[in-house]
């Protein structure tokens, strides 16, 4: 039988691909938006897989046909470059944006309309570092709805009243350089969060942070993709390589909240570290995986045995699929 589902790749300058057949072939899927755009942020509606935003360097996009065509969200993020997207999963209305220049918004009404929050972010990297910060990603906890968001580099954000205040975690990180977050439910929660030079855990709901020493386990210490599979509510992967973009990487997965990992077999070494993962709960052992220069990879078994798909992309910063509702 013929693979049909919709793969969705983004792009830095080449704006958005999609497969209809799996990742097996891809075409550009653009229309209403610049052809070399920069795509660092895709969401998918877990109910209505046709309902796609896209996080741009000009702003916020929507579609409601599955990517063939797409229409401009006024909204507070115009002009701003849009690093992630996140959806509340416990009420789908509820969308959640980190920008560069480092700011958080949020939206009640599925993404019609937005608001800014008062997160309170710097200016300035920390560490003097020659960068915009930006926040990387947005989490929004499916037990109690407590928001988390990482910053590039200015450390980890907490909000515990939907997004009206936040305080800022640092205490503890190997770095303030946050590239994702996971949490883990095990009776409480616990989070891990990527950084340029390890992975953090905390048990605090980010008050401290320990650094669990990867390097010591990876070829690298530099991690990015972090994730929780949609199959597995007790495990985190993460993606590692030699540096952004670096020029290899590879594929960990703990279930003991960092205490051990496993190096899930890709049939190669990648070419730049690993950035994006692809989950849905519609099959949690099918899974996409690219590096950031443009290596695509899926397997369809939950990591135990993978393919590279034959399309290589430039820059990728942005994975999603979805059953083909067609």
């Amino acid at each position: 039988m013929a693979d049909s589902t919709l793969v969705y790749v983004g792009t830095v300058g080449q704006s958005l691909w999609r497969s209809r057949d799996g990742g097996l072939t891809f075409a550009r899927a653009s229309a209403g938006v610049h052809s070399e755009s920069d795509v660092r942020a895709l969401l998918v509606h877990p109910e209505r897989p046709r309902l796609l935003h896209l996080g741009t360097e000009t702003g916020l996009f929507v579609s409601d046909d599955g990517a063939e065509s797409w229409e401009p969200v006024p909204s507070p993020m115009d002009g701003m470059q849009i690093w992630s997207l996140a959806r509340d999963p416990r009420n789908p209305d509820v969308l959640l944006a980190g920008t560069c220049p480092a700011g958080l918004y949020r939206s009640g009404d599925g993404g019609r309309t937005w608001e800014a929050l008062p997160a309170h972010m710097p200016d300035q990297c920390v560490g003097g570092a020659p960068l915009t910060p930006r926040v990387t990603c947005v989490l929004a906890d499916p037990r109690d709805g407590v928001l988390f968001a990482g910053v590039e580099i200015a450390g980890a954000r907490r909000s515990r009243d939907g997004g009206r205040t936040w305080d800022v975690l640092t205490e503890g990180l190997s770095s303030q350089d946050i590239h994702g977050l996971a949490s883990v439910w095990n009776g409480r929660r616990t989070l891990l969060a990527t950084t340029n030079n390890d992975v953090n855990r905390s048990e605090d709901d980010g008050e401290t942070w320990t650094p669990l020493g990867v390097g010591k386990v990876f070829p690298w210490g530099y991690t990015r993709a972090c994730a929780v599979p949609a199959g597995d509510p007790h495990a985190v992967w993460v993606g590692a390589g030699n540096g952004p973009p670096g020029n290899q990487g590879g594929l960990y997965r703990t279930t003991d909240l960092g205490a051990t990992w496993e190096r899930l077999g890709l049939p190669q070494v990648t070419n730049s570290t690993v950035w994006n993962f692809a989950f849905n709960p519609a099959d949690p052992r099918r899974v996409y995986v690219s590096s950031v220069s443009g290596q695509l990879y899926r397997t369809l078994d939950g990591g135990d045995s993978w393919s590279k798909l034959p399309m290589e992309f430039g820059e990728v910063r942005a994975v999603a699929w979805t059953p083909d509702s067609a």
